[in-house]
C-alpha cells in the first residue's frame, strides 16, 4: 500500500474501513465505463440526479451528466490521436456515475484506490501447490473531477491518503484552494473566492451597500456565501442585511418563509445567489407567489450563468438579474462528435442507451428504458442529435476537456523528464509516483480547447476569468441573456447595456439609507456601517467629510450648500444708503442754517445787536456746531486711518466746544445773580474776553485728550466679524469699521456729556433769575431735552442687535443725537419781539443783550 502520509489512528482507521468495504465488493465491478490504455485516468461525473430517499440515483442528466462524460471521451481520443502528445502511450479511462450524492460519490471512487491496497497471498496456493496467477489490478494515475463541491472535497479527502492527483471541471468551492488538506486537488475553473471577488465588485460599481444573501446548503452555497461576506467586509462600505440557508431536504413552504424572511429588509433588494437550478427556479416561484415581480435584484453564481431552466416560466421575476460565468467558449469539435453519436457507434458509453431515450422521448425495443412515465413511441435508432433534439452545449464542457489535457501535458511532461526517448513507461514510471505527478501538473501552462490559458496556481486554482450576463425581457426581442461585461482581476460593466423591470434604463437603488444631501453628515448606525442618519451641519459649520461637520473660520461662513467655506461679505455705510440719507440731510440743513446765521453775525458784527449778544461765545457756539455736523459726514465715510482720526478727533470736539460755550453762558449768569444777593460788586471774570478763554480752555481739553489718545494709539480701519454674526449664516456680514469700540466712542462724547451736565446743573440753580433776564430758562430747557436725548440714545446704541445693521443704526442714531444737539442753540433763543429779524438763527444775541442789560457795558 502506497501511503505517503504518516499514519495517524485515524488513517489507519479509515484505512481499515476501506478494507473492509473492498473485500465486501470483491465479487462484483461498479456500473462503470472502462476505457482500456497504458495510462488509466479516473473519471467522476453527474451522469443521474440525486435519487429519493433509499435510492442512490434518479433520472438521467443529460447536460451535467451525459455532456461532460462524452467530454472526456472526447478529449481522450483527441489526446490519443495527437502524435506529439504522449507519443507511444494510450490515456485509458475508468468513469464512475455519482448521482450527484457525495456519499455514494466516495463509495465509488474506491474502485479508484483498490489496486494500492495490496493484499498479502503468500499463503494463497493452487490446488497443484503453485501460487496462484492474479490478473494485475488497475492502477488509477489521476482523477476528472468531480462536478459538485462536495463530491469533490469527500473523494478529495480519499485520493490524498494514496496521492492521486485530482483535477475538477466544475468544483469551484473556495475550501478547496486550502493546499494543506486538499494538497492533491487541482482544478480548472477559478474558485468561488475569484467569483466572490467580482460579484462584490459588481455590486460596488451598481451603488448598492446593503444586500442579503441565499445559499444552498452544502460547500458550494455556504463557501461562496462566506467568501462574499469576507471580501465585501473587507473591500468596506457594503453590508449583508440577511444570511439565509436554503435547507438540503427544504419543507413544503420553505421558500415562501425565505421571500417573508427578505422582506423584513426590503431595503436590501439586491439578493446575492449561490444556488443550484432547483433552488433558484424555486425561489424565483416564491418570489412571483408573494406579487414581488420586480421587487428583488438578483445577482446569480456560476450556478445560475446563462441557464434558461431556473428562470423558466419566471421570466418577469427573473428580468434585470445579473449573473457571472467563467469564460468559456463552445468547443466546434465536440459540437460534430455529439451530433454525430448514435446507438451503433457509442458502445462505450454504458449510459447512453439511457440518455437516447429521455433526449427522443422514446422507448428502445431492448430491456430497460428511461424512469418515468412510458413514452409514446419507440426508438427507431435513426434519430440524429440537434435535428429529432434540441442540442446546446453544456457550458462545462470545455473545462472537462482542458482537465483531460492538463492530466496529459503533465503525464507528457514527466515522461520527457524520467523516461527519455522511452517508448513507452519506464520503470521509473511504472508504478507511477503520484506526488511527483502532481509537480508536473501544477507547472503546465498550455493553451486550452478554447484558445485561453490553462494554468494552475500555487493551491492548484486556475486564474479567474468571468462573462458577466443580464437577463433581459424587452418587447423586441425574446427574453434572453445579454453580456453586460467581464471580470479578469477588475471589472469591466456596460452599464449602458443594463435594463432592468418594466424596461427601465435607471439602475435601482438597494441600500440601507438614501444617500445625504449637500450639507449634511451621516450619523452611522451602530452596528450597520451602511445605515445612517442624515444629520443637517447647522450654524457656522461645513461638511467637511461625508460623516463630519466642521465650524468654518472666524472671518467665513458657510457655502449655499454648507460643502465649503466662503469669505464673509465686509459692508459699510455707503453714502446712498437709506440709514445715512436722514442723517446728511439733517446735517447738511443743520450746517446751511448754522453758516446762515454766522454770515448774518459777521455781516452785523459792528450792530449794537451783534455786539450785545456776545459776539466771542457766539462765534464759537457756531463753531462747535458747525463741527457737530462735520462728524456726520466722517461717521458716513468708509472707514480708513484718516477718516478714523478725524472721528476721534471730531466725534467730542463739537460736543466739547458747544457745551464749553453754554456752560460759560449759564456760569457767567447764575454768578451775576448770586454775587448780586450779596454785593453790588459783580464777579470777576465774566467780561466777553475771560469767557472766551474759559470756554476755549475747556475746548481744549477734550482736543488734548483727543490728540494725546491719537499719538498713543494710532487709528485704523478694522473688519469687525463678531457684529455682523447672525442666527442665520446666510445673513452673516463683517462690518468694515475704525478701531473705536461702543466704550471708546462714549469716551469720547464723555467729556462733553460732563460739560452738558454741569451746564444742566447751572441752569437749574438760574432758574429763579427776575423775568426780563430769562435766558437761563431756555437754556435751561434745552439741557433738560438734550439730557433726555442722550439717556435714550445710550441704550440705543448698545442693545443694536449684532448685525451688519448695528452700524447703520449706531451711525444713525449717533448722527441724530449730535444733529440734535446741534440745533440746541436756536431752541435756546427766546427774547422781546424787537430782536431784529435780520438774525432769526442767531443763537445768542438776545442773552447777550440781556446780560448787557444787566451788567452795563459789559
Amino acid at each position: 500500500m502506497i501511503l505517503l502520509l504518516p499514519p495517524t489512528p485515524f488513517l489507519l482507521f479509515l484505512l481499515l474501513l476501506l478494507w473492509g468495504y473492498m473485500e465486501a465488493q470483491q465479487p462484483t465491478q461498479p456500473h462503470s465505463i472502462k476505457i482500456e490504455g497504458d495510462i488509466t485516468l479516473g473519471g467522476l461525473f453527474p451522469v443521474h440526479s440525486r435519487g429519493p430517499a433509499g435510492v442512490p440515483c434518479g433520472a438521467v442528466k443529460k447536460e451535467k451528466g451525459i455532456h461532460r462524460m462524452e467530454a472526456m471521451l472526447y478529449a481522450l481520443d483527441q489526446v490519443n490521436s495527437d502524435p506529439q502528445l504522449l507519443p507511444n502511450l494510450t490515456l485509458g479511462a475508468r468513469i464512475l456515475d455519482t448521482c450527484s450524492r457525495d456519499t455514494y460519490a466516495l463509495e465509488q471512487s474506491l474502485t479508484f484506490v483498490q489496486a494500492l491496497i495490496q493484499k498479502d497471498t503468500t499463503e494463497v496456493r493452487c490446488s497443484d501447490g503453485h501460487p496462484p496467477i492474479l490478473p494485475r489490478p488497475e492502477r488509477v494515475v489521476g482523477v476528472i473531477g468531480a462536478s459538485a463541491s462536495s463530491v469533490s472535497i469527500m473523494v478529495a479527502n480519499v485520493l490524498r491518503l494514496f496521492a492521486i492527483p485530482q483535477i475538477s471541471y466544475a468544483s469551484t468551492a473556495p475550501e478547496l484552494s486550502d493546499n494543506t488538506r486538499y494538497e492533491y486537488f487541482s482544478r480548472v475553473v477559478p474558485p468561488d473566492s475569484y467569483q466572490a471577488q467580482a460579484m462584490v465588485d459588481i455590486v460596488q460599481a451598481l451603488g448598492w451597500n446593503y444586500v442579503s444573501t441565499l445559499a444552498s446548503e452544502g460547500n458550494y452555497g455556504e463557501s461562496g456565501v462566506e467568501a462574499f461576506g469576507q471580501i465585501s467586509r473587507e473591500a468596506g462600505g457594503l453590508c449583508i442585511a440577511q444570511s439565509i440557508k436554503i435547507p438540503r431536504e427544504p419543507k413544503p413552504g420553505e421558500f415562501d418563509k425565505l421571500i417573508k424572511r427578505l422582506m423584513e429588509t426590503p431595503n436590501a433588494r439586491g439578493i446575492i445567489l449561490f444556488a443550484n437550478e432547483d433552488d433558484i427556479k424555486r425561489v424565483l416561484e416564491a418570489a412571483a407567489r408573494a406579487n414581488l415581480t420586480g421587487h428583488f435584484l438578483w445577482v446569480g453564481s456560476d450556478s445560475w450563468g446563462a441557464k434558461t431552466a431556473p428562470v423558466l416560466g419566471h421570466e418577469d421575476v427573473a428580468e434585470g438579474a445579473v449573473t457571472i460565468l467563467p469564460k468559456r467558449t463552445p468547443i466546434e469539435g465536440f459540437d460534430q462528435y455529439f451530433t454525430s453519436r448514435s446507438l451503433e457507434n457509442n458502445r462505450r458509453n454504458i449510459w447512453f442507451a439511457e440518455f437516447w431515450e429521455d433526449d427522443f422521448s422514446c422507448k428502445l425495443t431492448r430491456p430497460g428504458s428511461a424512469p418515468g412515465s412510458e413514452p409514446a413511441r419507440k426508438c427507431t435508432g435513426a434519430e440524429r442529435i440537434g435535428q429529432d433534439s434540441p442540442y446546446e452545449q453544456e457550458g462545462k464542457v470545455q473545462f472537462v476537456i482542458d482537465a483531460v489535457y492538463a492530466m496529459a501535458h503533465g503525464l507528457h511532461t514527466m515522461h520527457q523528464a524520467l523516461c527519455p526517448g522511452a517508448p513507452g513507461l519506464c520503470p521509473l514510471m511504472d508504478p507511477l509516483d503520484g506526488h511527483d505527478l502532481l509537480q508536473f501538473i501544477r507547472a503546465v501552462s498550455f493553451n486550452g480547447s478554447a484558445g485561453t490559458p490553462v494554468t494552475f496556481n500555487e493551491n492548484g486554482d486556475a486564474p479567474g476569468r468571468y462573462d458577466i450576463f443580464q437577463y433581459q425581457v424587452t418587447n423586441a426581442s425574446t427574453p434572453g441573456y445579454r453580456a453586460i461585461g467581464t471580470w479578469t482581476e477588475t471589472l469591466r460593466l456596460n452599464l449602458e447595456d443594463m435594463q432592468w423591470s418594466g424596461g427601465s434604463r435607471a439602475i435601482p437603488p438597494s441600500l440601507c439609507s438614501l444617500p445625504c444631501g449637500p450639507g449634511e453628515r451621516k450619523a452611522l448606525v451602530k452596528g450597520v456601517p451602511c445605515c445612517w442618519h442624515c444629520e443637517l451641519c447647522d450654524g457656522y459649520r461645513y461638511q467637511a467629510d461625508e460623516s463630519t461637520c466642521l465650524p468654518c473660520p472666524y472671518d467665513q461662513r458657510p457655502s449655499h450648500n454648507r460643502t465649503s467655506c466662503e469669505p464673509t461679505p465686509v459692508v459699510t455705510l455707503g453714502w446712498g444708503s437709506p440709514w445715512a440719507a436722514v442723517p446728511v440731510a439733517l446735517a447738511v440743513v443743520g450746517m446751511g442754517a448754522t453758516l446762515f446765521v454766522l454770515v448774518t453775525f459777521v455781516r452785523h458784527n459792528d450792530t449794537p445787536v451783534v455786539r450785545a449778544s456776545g459776539r466771542e461765545l457766539s462765534y464759537l457756539l457756531l463753531a462747535g456746531i458747525l463741527l457737530v455736523y462735520l462728524a456726520t459726514f466722517l461717521l458716513v465715510a468708509e472707514p480708513q486711518a484718516s477718516v478714523c482720526a478725524g472721528r476721534r478727533l471730531l466725534l467730542g470736539q463739537g460736543l466739547a466746544v458747544t457745551y464749553a460755550a453754554l456752560l460759560t453762558k449759564t456760569n457767567r449768569i447764575y454768578r451775576i445773580f448770586e454775587r448780586g444777593k450779596k454785593s453790588v460788586t459783580p464777579p470777576r471774570f465774566i467780561s466777553p474776553r475771560s469767557q472766551l478763554v474759559i470756554a476755549g480752555g475747556l475746548s481744549l481739553v477734550q482736543a488734548a485728550g483727543a490728540l494725546a489718545w491719537v499719538a498713543a494709539s494710532p487709528p485704523h480701519a478694522v473688519v469687525d466679524f463678531a457684529r455682523g454674526r447672525h442666527g442665520d449664516p446666510r445673513e452673516a456680514r463683517a462690518v468694515l469699521r475704525c478701531d473705536m469700540s461702543d466704550l471708546s466712542i462714549l469716551g469720547c462724547l464723555a467729556y462733553g456729556l460732563g460739560l452738558m451736565a454741569t451746564g444742566t446743573i447751572y441752569a437749574v440753580k438760574a432758574r429763579g433769575v427776575p423775568e426780563a433776564f430769562n435766558e437761563a430758562k431756555p437754556v435751561g430747557f434745552a439741557m433738560y431735552t438734550t439730557c433726555v436725548v442722550w439717556l435714550a440714545f445710550v441704550p440705543i446704541f448698545f442693545g443694536t442687535a449684532q448685525a451688519e445693521e448695528k452700524l447703520y443704526v449706531q451711525t444713525a442714531t449717533l448722527t441724530v443725537s449730535l444733529s440734535l444737539n446741534g440745533d440746541q442753540p436756536r431752541t435756546r433763543r427766546t427774547g422781546p419781539a424787537s430782536l431784529s429779524p435780520a438774525t432769526p438763527e442767531a443763537p445768542g444775541p438776545k442773552e447777550e443783550q440781556e446780560d448787557q442789560g444787566e451788567g452795563g457795558s459789559g
